[in-house]
């Protein structure tokens, strides 16, 4: 594990951090490849990635605070800026949040806004699990003794016992479901249709790595997670229910 990367002029970079940014950095240059593909313009991706990065980092902080309310409360700061803890549907709500608000202000189409921002998504998540991977935040699995698990000893939450590596998988489930809305977007889907599918599909790959996960049941035998998740593809389900034809020109 390498929770820090490198240091300069003393300070300590932490890998989540570096991964972090690298994935809204991907995720900016696939949002403009696909604007302008659409032959619209590929600045907007700039806005679009500024708003999803504000949005996510204070919804996944947010929805962290009732779990650690007293290291909030004894240090707000390093509890809001540490490099482990974030809340993936906490993220996922506040970035999504943040982009249509700002869509809408801008007068732009909010579906396909959302469809241009649904391949980047399924790759910043990809970055920000190899993160949580790098510096052993404690995303990692219960114990196992199947030939891939392994310990943590060095990370930033340690372990020597041998796990899932869970970060793993739901990098290398991102990095398909990237791979299909990527190829699935040069067919004109539906409008609506790709934001659907990512959350149908990331929603429910997170459902299925919560059973090895050590996140501890909250109703009737689930996570919370999984009770996100649950909403995920039911809101995902309904977008790709109600998906239209997309228009002719990609106007937004």
């Amino acid at each position: 594990m390498r929770p820090v990367l490198f240091h300069i002029a003393g300070y300590g970079v932490s890998s989540f951090w570096v991964t972090a940014f690298a994935g809204f950095f991907v995720a900016m240059l696939l949002a403009r490849a696909e604007l302008r593909r659409r032959g619209l313009d590929a600045r907007l991706a700039y806005d679009m990635t500024l708003w999803a990065y504000v949005g996510g980092w204070v919804g996944a902080r947010l929805l962290l605070i009732p779990s650690g309310w007293d290291q909030f409360a004894a240090a707000p700061l390093r509890f809001l800026t540490a490099a482990s803890g974030w809340v993936w549907y906490g993220g996922v709500i506040g970035g999504a949040v943040a982009v249509l608000a700002w869509a809408w202000r801008q007068g732009l189409a909010m579906a396909l806004v959302a469809d241009v921002a649904a391949p980047a998504l399924a790759m910043g998540l990809a970055f920000g699990r190899l993160g949580c991977q790098l510096s052993g935040d404690g995303d990692y699995g219960v114990p196992t003794d199947l030939p891939w698990g392994m310990s943590y000893p060095n990370g930033v939450v340690p372990t020597t016992v041998r796990v899932h590596p869970a970060p793993v998988y739901e990098m290398l489930t991102s990095l398909a479901l990237f791979a299909w809305l990527w190829h699935r977007r040069h067919r004109d889907p539906p409008q609506g249709s790709q934001l659907g599918i990512y959350l149908v599909g990331s929603a429910a790959a997170r459902f299925g790595i919560e059973f090895v996960r050590r996140n501890p049941a909250w109703l009737l035998g689930l996570t919370t997670a999984q009770w996100f998740s649950l909403a995920s593809i039911a809101i995902g389900v309904g977008i790709l229910l109600r998906a239209k034809p997309a228009p002719a020109g990609g106007e937004l």
